[in-house]
């Protein structure tokens, strides 16, 4: 255990995923620094392969048919891109509810980071808060991720079945982080945004957001026209980009 070049080459060569060789790493890092030691500490991409990004509709029909705490619960998943233990954590106070100001207090010693909802997702926690009748101490969510991730599957599976769309039935729980982080790269294209949105130390663990764009360039978009201002806010509101002007009519698209 004093041998850290010792350690990095049992490590490497241990038959296991890079995500189990990063905790082992990490692990290893706390004994490290506990008793003085030095070493060049290795860095493992944790994901072995890519996951594909869940669609926009199919993450608004998990929502749609979610109970009202569990709605919440996703809808703000979706528009801060959040871990589900970080939400666990939120309190009433950390949120500004007149304009969807959150604080949020990162895990896995990532960086702490402020972010906004969208107001759809305001209003939903607005009602919420005022039915719960919860003072500005109280948890949003007062229960362990591991419960909500359980509850979150069996609707995932039973809304799969029930619409017999087997795609749904794939999206996990963290996918509505890689869904956020991903589209915010690609309205965006600025990559020092999306690290310290998702709170990234490593600029090497925000760069997998561009090879996920990458493989999903043949995606499908929805297309609609905006004749007035009035018309273009409502599609920038519901999640459309501008993509070009023809014959005097503003074209927005938004992925499918």
């Amino acid at each position: 255990m004093d041998d850290p070049e010792s350690v990095k080459g049992f490590v490497a060569s241990k038959k296991c995923s890079y995500g189990y060789k990063e905790s082992l790493i990490e692990s290893y890092d706390y004994y490290v620094r506990a008793n003085g030691l030095k070493w060049s500490k290795p860095f493992y991409q944790k994901y072995d392969k890519l996951p594909k990004i869940p669609t926009t509709e199919n993450l608004n029909l998990l929502i749609a048919n979610a109970r009202p705490k569990l709605a919440l619960f996703l809808s703000m998943s979706k528009d801060l891109g959040t871990r589900p233990i970080e939400l666990t954590w939120l309190k009433v106070k950390d949120i500004n509810l007149k304009n969807g100001i959150v604080n949020i207090t990162s895990a896995k010693h990532c960086v702490g980071r402020t972010l906004k909802l969208k107001h759809r997702t305001l209003d939903m926690l607005r009602g919420y808060i005022t039915k719960k009748r919860l003072k500005q101490e109280c948890a949003l969510f007062p229960f362990s991720s591991s419960l909500i991730g359980d509850s979150y599957r069996r609707l995932r599976n039973k809304l799969a079945d029930k619409l017999q769309i087997p795609e749904i039935a794939q999206i996990r729980l963290y996918d509505f982080r890689h869904y956020y982080a991903t589209m915010l790269y690609h309205k965006t294209k600025d990559l020092l945004l999306v690290k310290s949105s998702l709170g990234h130390k490593d600029l090497r663990t925000t760069l997998r957001y561009t090879q996920l764009m990458e493989t999903s360039e043949d995606e499908e978009y929805t297309v609609r026209a905006a004749k007035s201002v009035d018309e273009a806010s409502k599609l920038i509101e519901s999640g459309f980009e501008y993509v070009t002007e023809m014959d005097g009519v503003k074209l927005f698209r938004k992925r499918k």
